[in-house]
């Protein structure tokens, strides 16, 4: 005997201002959850399976409500509003009135599975069911549902009351009216949706994978933590560097985010889970949570006086060399020398070469200045060359030169990077070593000397993010607009990647990433279709 089929759910809709919320999930993100909706005029149904630790985040989100209105920052009459709107549920069977119920368990799929069973049986056919999963799949979770078209991913960042970013997050069986309306209610509680396709990782947390590889590869070659941190934060521009936000996030946290992604997508070498991280999660050194990580903590958090300096030259030493002579075009460094003008160094511009080839076949500079294969861009120092990285390593750049090499690594702003990272070439003079660290501190900046690793670091991994924020919109997952959003208000990324690689040059990143594959052998460096096209027509990432 057939069964017959379940009737069609009635039109979901997002829940009007006043419409009461559920939220399943009293922990950190939950509570969190809860005090923006009630925030934003509903009345907010909070769940959770231990007993009393819903009674106790409605207690924890008043605490923070009276800390806001106690800084200025909330008006008092919305807090006790706020307060007022926010209960404790005794059974999910509170929850059948809700317009919408944002699930925000434990990362277990059949937790989740279970809890969605359960809801469906209680609230009305109208009700949205949203999921705040970082990692799982929005159609794995609705499976077996009688309606999953109304399951919808909707996953907030930590904390949520601040962070403004929410990835909306459609399954193969998700309603897209559903999706639409879910973005309207992130956008009416005061976040920034972004579309995306459920897929491992969706974007922020796939995005994101290699600031955290190259760094945990960068620790493989002998780098210390502290030096990869203030390399990446002052040269590349992050708000926090990437073993730093490890460490904040959880080191098995994040590993399990890793692996997860590794699993489903491949796996694939550039999301391989690094053995550093492994054995730190073995031998419990979880981050601030544990007091230990990759750096000490006390009190829960890291006391950035009492943490391990960076590798930084001697400040004060060497002096900055009286001339520089500059030649090609130096793109996103071309502001260096202005700062090196305004601090007292002259600087030479020979920007036109002779392409006439000379008597070996090498292109020279009308001046007699180095050959042009050494780079697009060069800068003379006493005792050879200072060049920008183009992904090849100082000893490669020596060796097509002739003559010593420093590499300057990327830098977001050269005009504002309070530290630069360089490496020098096997046998480098000090003197070319000295004069290159002095004419960068005379900027201001702190140097740090890295070991010749092709390219370097921050190069290396901002390179990584651009093609993978590419692969991501190659494969559908979201807009490029939206992937540079999410990357900027999710991880707090100074530019979005795609702008990012158009500001660089499409070229360029490619270039880096062919120069670090060659070398490496590694088979995470290829660059994506989408980079490639954009890199061989000229045309622009964010165009695709």
């Amino acid at each position: 005997m057939t069964a017959a089929p379940a009737p069609a759910p009635a039109r979901r809709s997002a829940p009007p201002s006043g419409a009461p919320v559920g939220v399943v999930g009293a922990g950190t993100m939950g509570a969190g959850i809860a005090q923006v909706a009630a925030l934003a005029g509903h009345r907010v149904v909070l769940l959770d399976a231990a007993p009393g630790r819903a009674e106790a985040a409605v207690g924890q989100v008043g605490r923070a409500l009276q800390r806001l209105t106690e800084r200025g920052r909330l008006d008092p009459d919305r807090a006790v509003a706020a307060r007022e709107a926010l209960v404790a549920a005794r059974s999910v069977h509170d929850l059948a009135g809700c317009a919408l119920v944002v699930e925000a368990a434990v990362e277990r799929l059949d937790v989740k599975r279970r809890l969605f069973a359960t809801l469906e049986d209680v609230v009305a056919p109208s009700c949205v069911l949203a999921t705040n999963t970082s990692s799982l799949s929005v159609d794995d979770v609705a499976a077996g549902l009688r309606h999953p078209g109304r399951v919808v991913g909707m996953h907030f960042f930590n904390p949520a009351p601040v962070m403004r970013l929410v990835e909306v997050v459609q399954g193969d069986a998700t309603d897209p009216a559903v999706a639409a309306r879910v973005a309207e209610v992130a956008r009416a509680w005061g976040k920034t949706p972004v579309r995306v396709a459920s897929t491992p990782g969706f974007v922020v947390n796939r995005v994101a994978r290699p600031f955290y590889g190259e760094a945990l590869l960068a620790l493989e070659d002998g780098l210390d933590a502290a030096t990869v941190d203030a390399v990446l934060r002052g040269s590349g521009g992050f708000r926090m560097g990437p073993l730093e936000l490890t460490d904040l996030i959880g080191q098995d946290v994040n590993l399990a985010a890793t692996r997860s992604v590794w699993e489903r997508l491949g796996p694939d070498a550039r999301y391989a889970p690094s053995p550093v991280q492994e054995a730190l999660v073995a031998a419990g050194s979880l981050g601030r949570k544990t007091g230990q990580g990759f750096f000490a903590h006390g009190d829960g958090a890291r006391d950035a006086d009492q943490g391990p300096a960076p590798a930084t030259d001697a400040p004060g030493t060497p002096p900055a060399p009286e001339k520089v002579v500059v030649r090609g075009a130096w793109g996103p460094w071309t502001s260096l020398w202005q700062r090196a003008e305004e601090a007292g160094v002259a600087v030479l511009v020979d920007g036109a070469l002779d392409r006439r080839p000379g008597p070996d076949g090498a292109l020279g500079s009308a001046t007699g200045g180095p050959p042009a294969r050494v780079c697009e861009a060069s800068a003379e120092l006493p005792g050879g060359l200072l060049v920008p990285t183009d992904g090849r390593t100082a000893a490669d750049h020596a060796a097509a030169a002739g003559c010593p090499v420093v590499v300057l690594d990327l830098a977001l702003d050269a005009a504002a990077a309070d530290r630069f990272a360089v490496a020098a070439s096997p046998g480098c003079p000090r003197e070319l070593l000295d004069a290159a660290v002095g004419l960068l501190r005379a900027t201001g900046a702190a140097v740090t000397v890295l070991p010749d690793r092709p390219g370097l670091l921050v190069a290396r991994t901002v390179a990584m993010l651009v093609d993978e924020a590419a692969v991501v919109v190659e494969a559908g997952v979201a807009a490029a607009a939206d992937v540079d959003v999410a990357m900027r208000l999710g991880a707090g990324y100074p530019l979005g990647p795609l702008e990012w690689g158009d500001r660089l040059g499409p070229a360029r990143v490619a270039a880096v990433l062919d120069a670090v594959g060659a070398a490496t052998g590694d088979p995470r460096y290829r660059v994506s279709r989408t980079l490639r096209r954009a890199a061989t027509t000229g045309g622009t990432l964010r165009d695709h």
